[in-house]
């Protein structure tokens, strides 16, 4: 019996999102069992490519699943401004073989593997939430084969896409809203935790040292167009994966925490009630940037 933690990411590649599954794909207590794809910072066809290539990177046989196109309702947003016209720009990756692409799709591929699991899963979207949204409101049976949802997404403060809303709830609140009141326990890793400990520019730097992960990585983050540029990066989709390894690092709260899902100026607002008598969500807000840094660090010396 193996005592890794089985997970399913899913990924809307994205630089932040190949520092988190460089991560996952090569840390020892972790088993990704696939990787889906979903529209968000880029066309899904480009998220997909970018899953690729960092499947083909490391070497994995990983399998991957492409995912919704579209959100349930809502328009697309995109965030090449933020990640670059191919979502992944700053690396140079060797071309790859679309065919390995499942015909299956991503909501398809994680049914069938949960239904078969004889361990509960936790699931890791880092991307918009369409994908988990469509397979909880489809497939109602798999709930109890999900372990858990932690997440990239929302924010207890303010947004980084408009004054109130996080950027991947944002592109699909529906989804989220499904999700979030799914009764299943969700973890929400939102922009908090990543504002309490933005990396600097010097520990970027210092990646290039590391290992032909870090290499790659320092190529991307210096491309990298997010949040509180000028004071460094903000690698959000990492913190969901070091959560995972470290909860005991983060300070979390309980709440309930509902989306604005017709809000004129507010939609796409993670609405987080510390109050409530009813949390629905552990949120993660802060973790020491020290911490953070190291744990960051010490789990690139797993990849290549």
């Amino acid at each position: 019996m193996s005592n890794k933690l089985p997970i399913i990411i899913d990924t809307d590649p994205g630089i932040d999102d190949a520092a988190a599954i460089s991560i996952a794909l090569n840390h020892p207590e972790l088993d990704v069992k696939m990787i889906t794809t979903v529209n968000g910072n880029v066309g899904i066809d480009k998220t997909t490519a970018n899953a690729l290539k960092l499947k083909q990177f490391f070497n994995s046989d990983v399998p991957v699943y492409q995912g919704a196109a579209h959100p349930l309702l809502t328009d697309i947003v995109d965030a090449s401004v933020v990640h670059g016209e191919s979502g992944m720009n700053g690396y140079d990756f060797p071309a790859i073989d679309q065919s390995a692409i499942s015909d299956v799709h991503a909501v398809e591929a994680m049914k069938t593997l949960l239904l078969q699991s004889d361990t509960p899963i936790t699931l890791v979207p880092i991307g918009p939430l369409t994908n988990i949204a469509l397979l909880l409101s489809t497939y109602p049976e798999v709930k109890q084969h999900i372990r858990q949802i932690v997440l990239m997404g929302g924010s207890a403060g303010r947004g980084n896409i408009t004054p109130l809303a996080e950027f991947n709830i944002f592109c699909d609140p529906e989804a989220a809203q499904i999700v979030f009141n799914s009764n299943l326990p969700i973890t929400m890793v939102g922009l908090d935790v990543a504002r309490s400990s933005t990396l600097s520019h010097a520990t970027v730097n210092q990646l290039n040292q590391l290992n032909q992960t870090g290499k790659m990585l320092h190529q991307l983050f210096r491309h990298y167009r997010g949040d509180d540029f000028e004071k460094g990066t903000n690698v959000y989709d990492a913190y969901t994966i070091l959560y995972l390894l470290h909860p005991d690092k983060f300070e979390t709260a309980q709440a309930n925490v509902q989306i604005e899902v017709s809000g004129q100026l507010t939609k796409g607002a993670t609405v987080t009630d510390f109050k409530s008598p009813q949390p629905n969500c552990t949120v993660v807000l802060s973790i020491d940037p020290e911490i953070f840094k190291n744990l960051f660090i010490d789990s690139l010396q797993h990849c290549i």
